[in-house]
């Protein structure tokens, strides 16, 4: 396993990452989910991610039980916070209120004295943007959490975090959390790339494989039990098309060529990207897992002739 910095900060993640959205704590059962983060723990993964909201709070319940028994200091640890996750008007957001009750509850759920990354989950146009970094610096300055960082933020408003924590003398976001894969790449590389690099900004990117898609388990129809069977993901199914199956198949006969597995070939293209930090993968089953951190060891294999081979195909993909 090779680690990355945490943008300009001087904490290293691993280029590959665990995270629990909608596997912990609702698709696969608890010891299924220890078997996982000890597997990639072993393998070299040290950055977990998770979220207040995932499966109502169940997720962190279940990570915090699975990493009882390994080394708090070898692992980097995150939560999010903006969803309803309590009754009332002040119940989702990002006021003071929201966040601070919302960081003792995910706290009290990860049995955790820190956590050691802290997203804003999404953007609260309700909230002072003064609110929200004078709320993440106290945090840190509290202990409660080690770095703060956005996801799915507008470039602007990133940067108007940033203008925000140099105006006040506070902390400003240290990373951002976008989706990132072959078939939604649009924003973060016209976007989110540039600002990143303006201001050093650690990206943990997620969805690599656009739901399981780019595995190419869809590619002849619906299989039972997998993601789009979810009550929860039916919206899948409308991403399902023949144009994106079509393009799915070709960027498999390249994988083919290669030798490796689609899912490898999508995670190898986002980790090209030096500004990544690390990618967030999932996993409901340690084959899955397995596959998934083998593809850090299949960057070599991208060439730029495969690069541009991969590019000309995604080039008919408009997915913003």
């Amino acid at each position: 396993m090779h680690y990355r910095r945490l943008g300009r900060s001087g904490l290293k993640v691993s280029e590959i990452s665990l995270g629990a959205w909608v596997t912990f704590g609702s698709q696969i059962d608890e010891n299924i989910a220890s078997d996982l983060i000890h597997t990639a723990y072993e393998a070299g993964v040290n950055f977990f991610d998770n979220a207040d909201v995932y499966a109502n709070g169940q997720a962190e319940i279940v990570m915090g039980k699975a990493i009882k028994d390994l080394p708090r200091e070898a692992l980097v640890i995150s939560s999010k916070v903006f969803a309803p996750t309590m009754p009332g008007p002040n119940g989702r957001g990002l006021s003071r209120k929201h966040i601070t009750e919302s960081i003792n509850a995910s706290l009290k759920r990860l049995d955790l004295d820190y956590v050691d990354l802290y997203f804003c989950h999404r953007f609260d146009p309700d909230t002072p943007l003064e609110e929200v970094v004078y709320t993440m610096t106290h945090l840190i300055e509290q202990g409660k959490i080690l770095y703060w960082g956005t996801s799915e933020w507008t470039a602007s408003q990133i940067s108007q975090a940033f203008g925000v924590a140099r105006q006040y003398n506070l902390i400003p976001p240290t990373m951002e959390q976008p989706q990132y894969s072959m078939l939604n790449r649009k924003r973060m590389d016209d976007e989110i790339v540039p600002i990143a690099k303006e201001f050093g900004l650690g990206l943990t990117t997620f969805s690599p494989l656009y739901f399981g898609i780019l595995t190419g388990k869809y590619n002849e129809g619906i299989p039972e039990g997998s993601r789009a069977t979810l009550e929860n993901m039916a919206w899948m199914k409308e991403n399902l098309t023949p144009d994106k199956l079509n393009l799915v198949r070709e960027l498999g006969e390249i994988a083919a060529d290669l030798g490796i597995t689609q899912a490898q070939l999508a995670i190898a293209w986002v980790l090209r990207r030096k500004v990544v930090s690390s990618v967030i993968t999932g996993a409901t089953k340690l084959s899955q897992l397995e596959d998934n951190l083998a593809a850090a060891d299949m960057l070599p294999l991208l060439t730029n002739d495969i690069l541009v081979h991969i590019d000309e195909i995604l080039s008919f993909n408009m997915e913003e």
